[in-house]
């Protein structure tokens, strides 16, 4: 760190920053005289929706932005202006003073060379180790981040370990070179609740250790209770809200804040039969001691189902939760015939679904609707959308071109997106709308049985609480069966009638929303509902103060 930022002075400097984007031959402005400032240890929070300013605004602070950009403004960092400074400056700069945490590690690391080879190259490149010492300091950056084998996580490829361990592995490239300032950009978004406290709890001890300032850039305000210590609102690449965490959550001055508060689902936001007296409805399919069965090289045969059992009823909503390695989307994918089951039995429409083939599979396939995670890979880049979500008439046949059409229409109505929207192509459709693209594909069938996987986990909170509006309505109205796969129980609660939990292929417990997420019976359970982060920064400090005096009264015995 330099002088400046231990004298106590702000690690970071925004003032007036303005971006433009050269768009068709003109210049359109993007962000609009954003301004800020972080000390040092401090965790600032930028939030907001995609296309908000948060991710853009800090490219544009370390120099990351394209040739089509103009940036104007000042940056000072540690007291010295690095606004469009010359490159060696900025690779200087962005190897010993201020560095990242990306999204996604996978696409970060590089897949072709070792943890550990990575983490070396970048001690000797900017940290000026040798050999031997890069290996040293390497091993005790991967132990600093708490990765449980440092050893064993330097030898391995990205791809060979965990979501969680790439995070932390990430983490240990950013704090290499012991950074004043660190940018996180959605650091814990496609992780599941236990790993991302985890996440959280590293960064807050690291913060403590070596007093860099930390942005946070997130949409998940959950999040930003549980880690912040002030917080910035962006919207349309304006500032709308600053500041502390504790005042922006008890009294939000903006609307947007107040909209953005109001979206988060939240445990006990309720969703279908939660008592559990009613009658329970004929079950439209019936899962009984189900297996589903991996061959791998290093482990042999291994069970990733292992004897489960469970039932939907007509116009229930059952939902899957469990973290990555639990099972549950195996399960959806051998439901619909992605996945083949090893043993049990499925019954569905009249058949069991285990080891059915050809017609059989067919006309099972016919009654069933999936609604994949990722609408951007799931659906054909190169086929406009109505051609795309036509296509499981046309594959099951004796539909007429215009019978299609007019389907088509209807269900892109009935999952309100615009009239134009059959001929444009997905990447001309946000985010929020692609999902829409991909359940108006599941229902055009008129399905008996829904299975959606992760529908929700990689939208903001305002899209994502619109498209589960839209799909209460549409269930409602249709009466489709659904199992709903998540790991985001706050979702869960606010949509199922029943919740599953599933870890390591089992199902350990089973039960009503009130049952499993407000009395649980199960350790397991019990540990996932408190790894959610609510929206609520005194929630969050008294359940961090337990677990601190818990861990402490573990560790005297």
């Amino acid at each position: 760190m330099t002088e400046e930022s231990r004298a106590g002075g702000p690690v970071l400097e925004v003032a007036d920053l303005a971006i433009e984007f050269n768009v068709g031959g003109g210049w359109k402005r993007t962000l609009h005289d954003v301004g800020y400032t972080v000390s040092p240890g401090e965790v600032l929070a930028i939030v907001g929706e995609s296309g908000s300013g948060k991710t853009v605004s800090s490219l544009a602070i370390l120099g990351l932005l394209g040739r089509n950009a103009r940036v104007t403004g000042s940056v000072k960092l540690n007291g010295r202006e690095i606004l469009n400074a010359p490159d060696t400056r900025l690779r200087s700069m962005r190897a010993r003073e201020v560095s990242m945490i990306f999204q996604e590690p996978m696409t970060a690391l590089n897949p072709v060379f070792r943890v550990g080879q990575q983490l070396t190259e970048v001690l000797r490149v900017r940290g000026g180790h040798t050999r031997s010492s890069a290996r040293i300091r390497a091993m005790e950056l991967l132990d600093l981040v708490e990765l449980p084998d440092p050893k064993r996580a330097f030898d391995a490829y990205p791809h060979q370990l965990s979501g969680g361990q790439r995070q932390r592995a990430m983490i240990a490239l950013a704090i290499s070179c012991d950074p004043s300032l660190i940018f996180a950009d959605e650091p814990t978004t496609a992780l599941d609740v236990t790993i991302q406290r985890e996440i959280l709890e590293l960064l807050r001890r690291l913060r403590d250790k070596t007093n860099s300032a930390l942005v946070l850039i997130t949409h998940d305000l959950g999040v930003v209770a549980d880690t912040a210590d002030r917080i910035i609102v962006m919207r349309g690449g304006e500032i709308v809200e600053v500041g502390t965490v504790a005042e922006v959550f008890a009294s939000p001055a903006h609307p947007y804040t107040r909209q953005l508060l109001a979206a988060v689902p939240t445990l006990g936001s309720g969703g279908g039969d939660h008592d559990g007296t009613s009658e329970r409805p004929a079950p439209v399919i019936a899962i009984e001691d189900a297996v589903v069965e991996y061959r791998t090289r290093r482990r042999g045969r291994f069970a990733a189902v292992e004897r489960v059992s469970f039932d939907i009823g007509e116009g229930e909503i059952v939902g899957v939760v469990g973290e990555s390695g639990s099972g549950k989307t195996t399960l959806a994918k051998a439901i619909v015939g992605l996945q083949a089951f090893s043993g049990g039995s499925v019954t569905f429409a009249g058949g069991d679904l285990v080891g059915a083939r050809g017609r059989r599979l067919r006309e099972a396939r016919r009654r069933i609707g999936f609604v994949f995670q990722d609408p951007g890979s799931s659906l054909n880049p190169r086929r406009k959308v109505g051609d795309s979500v036509g296509e499981p008439m046309r594959v099951a046949g004796g539909f007429s071109s215009a019978s299609i059409r007019a389907r088509v229409a209807e269900v892109l109505e009935a999952v309100q997106l615009p009239s134009d929207a059959a001929d444009r192509y997905p990447h001309e459709l946000s985010g929020g709308q692609r999902q829409r693209v991909g359940i108006a594909r599941a229902i055009i069938m008129r399905p008996s049985l829904l299975i959606a996987d992760e529908p929700t986990s990689a939208l903001d909170v305002s899209v994502q609480q619109r498209v589960l509006e839209i799909f209460r309505g549409l269930q409602r109205e249709m009466g489709f069966a659904c199992l709903f796969v998540s790991h985001d129980l706050a979702v869960v609660d606010s949509l199922s009638s029943r919740i599953v939990v599933m870890n390591h292929g089992h199902l350990v417990e089973e039960g009503t929303p009130d049952q499993v997420i407000r009395a649980p019976k199960e350790e397991y359970t019990r540990r996932l509902v408190d790894a959610i982060p609510l929206p609520d920064p005194q929630i969050q400090r008294e359940r961090r103060e337990r677990r601190e005096a818990q861990r402490v009264l573990e560790e005297t015995g």
